[in-house]
């Protein structure tokens, strides 16, 4: 990771991750501090499961198919968009949520 101008993470303009491996929780907190979140075990386990799901298809999910992912691998946690909504303290939750996973926007994001 770069270390330069006091910024050791090396992001693209829209503030992903250039490369995916970087990733940790740490980092995760580092890139959640932008939306004012602070991670708990419950966020860590749900941006674990979106670094699987690109992992497994070679591409960040958008919403309806994260959320699908989310609930077969996660079946406890009740996922519906409003509760990752409320998680991540935003409306954008595929965008968000892969950024904080540190994985590129999805294709169809604004």
């Amino acid at each position: 990771m770069n270390s330069e101008n006091n910024n050791p993470l090396q992001l693209d303009a829209e503030g992903h991750l250039q490369d995916h491996n970087d990733w940790s929780p740490k980092v995760a907190q580092t890139l959640a501090d932008t939306l004012k979140v602070t991670l708990t075990d419950e966020h860590l386990h749900i941006l674990e499961q979106v670094r699987g799901f690109h992992a497994q298809f070679n591409h960040p999910p958008a919403t309806s198919p994260l959320i699908k992912y989310l609930k077969k691998q996660l079946p406890y946690a009740d996922i519906i968009k409003q509760k990752l909504q409320r998680l991540f303290n935003t409306g954008l939750v595929a965008r968000h949520v892969n950024r904080l996973a540190g994985l590129p926007k999805p294709p169809n994001c604004l």
